[in-house]
């Protein structure tokens, strides 16, 4: 399926602080990135592909504008989906990701804005973030090819031959093979191994038959 890069603007992160702000325990533990389409209409997202940034935990809204006559509302699309496995380890730190129309909780369709939250409650960190945010949407769908009746199922006359018309029957052929190598043996058989001399009468030399010289 096609898909169409849609023009975003991401503004800058907004961090909410965790802890106490005016202690050195308080660090920011959440993010929220708002992205806009300012150049696009309302449109269905089908798929966000981002490089994380040991972020651990992404839940995304969307505004939605469900009909001209009702204001545009907040729905949440994603919850807590994991980035990172285990919050205090690498696995999963720095990995590109693609989250589709299939994974989400609500509609996607007439989309006008996006909000990205995200979540690192690992104090192992000093900073988390996405990095190359892109946002698609469904392209144009190819149009679909179709063959005549006639070439597709073509009659009965003009379908190829079987391979095996006009073949032997496979069990007469073995048949007639027996019998012949069995009549190659009687007549091997047959034939006396003894040698005939050429002046040899009954293991005797008959003198007339020799000639001197």
């Amino acid at each position: 399926m096609s898909r169409i890069l849609v023009p975003c603007h991401v503004k800058g992160t907004v961090a909410l602080q965790v802890g106490d702000v005016r202690t050195s325990q308080g660090r920011p533990g959440v993010l929220v990135i708002d992205v806009t389409f300012p150049s696009v209409a309302p449109f269905e997202l089908q798929e966000i592909t981002f490089k994380n940034y040991y972020t651990a935990f992404l839940s995304i809204r969307v505004r939605q504008h469900t009909s001209a006559h009702t204001p545009a509302k907040w729905v949440t699309c994603l919850r807590d989906y994991c980035l990172m496995p285990d919050p205090h380890s690498e696995e999963g730190a720095q990995e590109y990701v693609s989250l589709f129309k299939h994974q989400m909780l609500c509609n996607m369709a007439r989309v006008s804005e996006l909000r990205l939250i995200l979540r690192q409650p690992s104090p192992l960190w000093l900073s988390f973030t996405v990095e190359d945010l892109q946002i698609y949407q469904q392209g144009p769908k190819s149009p679909s090819m179709t063959f005549p009746k006639w070439l597709s199922h073509p009659v009965p006359s003009e379908q190829p031959a079987l391979l095996c018309e006009g073949l032997p029957d496979p069990s007469r052929v073995s048949s007639e093979v027996q019998q012949m190598w069995a009549l190659t043996e009687m007549i091997r058989a047959s034939h006396t191994s003894a040698r005939i001399g050429r002046f040899d009468v009954d293991g005797c030399y008959d003198l007339n038959l020799l000639s001197y010289t």
